[in-house]
């Protein structure tokens, strides 16, 4: 019986931009899944908002009633079956409840880094390197669903690890004598490996300078398709787009909110501008899924030396 009530609040990581080094701090993968606490004694699988996917993961809860009674934090993931990696769109088809699908071309394995409790124990106030050691323990000859992610206090070996392990999309940086405290308090920090590549800007959104974002979209097969929503852009740049940019006759429009990265979110509105500007962005995932970013991107510069057209199919 774990000592607190589940679902818990889990420590989340701070984004930053660059891989963090030296003897304070220990580097563990980022892997490219769905956050998840798992209660191995009663097999249930909550979200890191807390969301039940017991139901939806059955699978996990099963194998995770062969370990001792204990709460571990880690990442969901699912593996194809060809061996060929693992493939973040099929756990949507865990979406809505729904459970393991006959013969599926993937198993979900869960990627464990963290121990919260160990039946009645509460292993959170204790050090990292401590919880490191107590995790290690608890999976030892446990099933193969359920293994720790590596660990390491080198970053050139964290970085490494970036493309030679499928699946793995950046580092989280953890303080080595840190507590496990919920939310950005943890301390931990994350640092995704980012690509760059072009977009078209079709809108803006946001009400005041600070919160402007450039509605971005791809042009497939001759038609203009939106593809996200930007972070907010910065003084220097919209003193760049300003001039370039040219209203429609529209007012505004509007596109659903995972569009936007937005999961569940209200829909984005926008006003539409003329489909003319391309330009350079950073992307954490180099194609398109379901037709959008996952993530928003980040706008780096105006490229006045491309035209839309030479975007057409490339995603």
């Amino acid at each position: 019986m774990p000592p607190f009530i589940l679902p818990v609040p889990l420590a989340l990581a701070r984004a930053v931009a660059g891989v963090p080094d030296g003897l304070a701090w220990k580097l563990e993968p980022k892997w490219d899944g769905w956050r998840c606490c798992v209660h191995t004694a009663s097999g249930r699988v909550w979200s890191r908002h807390g969301t039940d996917l017991s139901r939806a993961f059955s699978d996990v809860g099963a194998v995770a009633r062969e370990l001792p009674d204990a709460v571990l934090d880690g990442e969901l993931v699912a593996v194809l079956a060809d061996g060929s990696g693992v493939a973040f769109d099929r756990l949507q088809s865990r979406a809505g409840g729904r459970g393991p699908l006959r013969g599926a071309d993937f198993t979900v394995h869960v990627a464990v880094f963290d121990v919260l409790a160990v039946g009645e124990v509460d292993w959170r106030p204790r050090p990292y390197v401590e919880r490191r050691v107590e995790l290690l323990r608890l999976l030892e000859g446990g099933p193969a669903a359920l293994r720790p992610v590596p660990s390491t206090g080198s970053a050139e070996e964290a970085l490494a690890w970036v493309g030679a392990l499928s699946g793995v999309e950046g580092v989280v940086g953890k303080p080595a004598g840190g507590r496990y405290v919920d939310g950005l308090r943890s301390g931990w920090v994350k640092w995704r490996h980012r690509h760059t590549t072009e977009a078209v800007v079709i809108g803006v959104t946001g009400a005041t300078p600070g919160t402007q974002a450039l509605v971005l979209g791809r042009p497939f097969g001759g038609r203009m398709r939106a593809v996200g929503v930007s972070l907010p852009v910065g003084e220097r740049l919209r003193a760049d787009l300003v001039p370039l940019l040219h209203a429609t006759e529209e007012r505004e429009r509007q596109l659903p909110g995972t569009v936007g990265g937005l999961p569940g979110a209200d829909p984005v509105r926008y006003r539409p501008v003329e489909p003319e500007v391309v330009v350079e962005i950073d992307v954490d995932q180099e194609r398109l899924e379901f037709g959008r970013y996952r993530h928003r991107p980040r706008v780096k510069r105006v490229r006045g030396d491309l035209t839309p057209d030479l975007l057409d199919g490339n995603a």
